[in-house]
């Protein structure tokens, strides 16, 4: 997620932008159906239905038939959301985080306590992990040594 400044205010906003997907049209040309979007997030159209429904998901411009056509911006939204999704946050958490995004700049304080209890939430899972891999080393190097040993024994 990158902070940018609005030309008119100069004031920081939230643009959700991370670095730009492949395969993606250039903007105001941007217009993608739901299984385009499916395939270039690996996400499920039921999934990306789900997201409008649950109001995690801003809303999605319709086709004068009534087919969702989604933007680059919503591009850059589903990824943030599939880091969250990573982080373990519950998705509780997620569509708040995106109703006070779309209440505007007034809920940052909000969003960035949300954003720093995630973020100590995944230092606690890494440090839990570390210890993990931690005991798996041991495991191997014992097996790795057993194994030498076993071979030695055997080439007597």
């Amino acid at each position: 997620m990158t902070v940018t400044e609005t030309e008119s205010t100069g004031t920081p906003t939230d643009t959700c932008a991370g670095p730009p997907q492949g395969n993606r049209r250039p903007d105001g040309a941007d217009k993608y159906t739901i299984s385009e979007v499916a395939a270039l997030t690996g996400l499920t159209a039921h999934t990306l239905r789900w997201y409008e429904r649950i109001g995690l998901m801003p809303h999605i411009d319709r086709s004068h038939t009534g087919q969702r056509r989604y933007s680059n911006r919503d591009l850059d939204w589903l990824a943030l959301v599939g880091k969250l999704r990573l982080t373990g946050m519950p998705v509780a958490d997620m569509v708040r985080y995106a109703e006070l995004v779309r209440a505007g700049d007034h809920t940052y304080t909000e969003r960035f306590e949300l954003l720093k209890r995630t973020r100590e939430n995944v230092l606690a899972r890494i440090a839990e992990l570390q210890g993990t891999l931690a005991v798996l080393d041991r495991k191997i190097d014992f097996y790795a040594d057993a194994g030498l040993a076993l071979a030695s024994e055997r080439t007597r």
